[in-house]
């Protein structure tokens, strides 16, 4: 389908990799309306406060990647709020924070299909073991848990990870996600409870490990994908989390 026959754009979230080429989607294209979760909303209206923050964790890497982020216009989005039906008949919204506070995923009721965005995490090949989406500053291991366990009862019949691809086995995706998190954010603690100079060195090692396991199934194209994101922006986001929450111990597996 061409652009110019698209009516409905549907954000999971804000984060400039799913959302930041939508305000020269919208300057374009005259009959796109933006659906988003009700808080992702005015980070979109007004973008300043959204690139501040992710000039922050991706540095020179921004404009790069990213380039310039447009503003969308306040007529041309419709917000959702937990509870709401929508965006459309046959669409529906779920509220899936974790990765952060305002993700939503959307269940075509028709289909069974889950547009999961990143809060399955991120899937380099259909044979790989998924690698976790958390960078800062909004990871909440609290509310993932929980996002993964209203995902579970739904039982969507495949998913479209944005990071990459459509792919079906979802419960076993998810039940593999939240051990990794949970490994993860014990591995992170553990190297705080050594000192910051652990942990920093441990960031560096996550991210060669991470390219490691992921080498067999992606080639060297893994080397570009986490030169663009690395690993150990993903260590610093669970990081944030643990120190934020000293006190919360992860389950184990279920």
């Amino acid at each position: 389908m061409p652009l110019s026959e698209v009516r409905h754009v549907c954000l999971t979230h804000v984060h400039l990799d799913h959302a930041g080429a939508a305000g020269h989607l919208v300057e374009r294209y005259p009959q796109l309306t933006v659906h988003l979760h009700v808080d992702g909303a005015p980070h979109l209206v007004d973008p300043s406060r959204l690139v501040a923050s992710t000039r922050r964790t991706f540095g020179e890497a921004h404009d790069r990647l990213w380039g310039e982020v447009l503003p969308i216009p306040a007529d041309r989005i419709r917000v959702w709020r937990p509870g709401e039906k929508g965006p459309l008949p046959w669409l529906r919204a779920v509220a899936s924070p974790g990765h952060t506070a305002h993700h939503v995923s959307y269940l075509d009721e028709t289909t069974g299909t889950l547009v999961a965005g990143d809060v399955l995490g991120i899937l380099l090949h259909e044979d790989a073991p998924l690698h976790p989406a958390t960078p800062p500053p909004g990871v909440d291991l609290v509310a993932w848990d929980a996002s993964l366990t209203e995902l579970a009862a739904i039982g969507p019949e495949r998913a479209v990870w944005s990071h990459f691809g459509v792919h079906a086995g979802v419960q076993a995706r998810l039940a593999e996600y939240r051990d990794l998190l949970m490994q993860l954010v014990r591995r992170v603690a553990a190297a705080l409870a050594t000192g910051p100079a652990a942990a920093r060195e441990d960031a560096v090692r996550f991210d060669a490990e991470s390219r490691d396991r992921l080498r067999p199934h992606y080639g060297e194209s893994v080397d570009p994908y986490f030169d663009a994101f690395s690993a150990g922006t993903d260590y610093a986001g669970v990081r944030r989390f643990v120190e934020k929450n000293p006190d919360w111990s992860s389950p184990g597996p279920r």
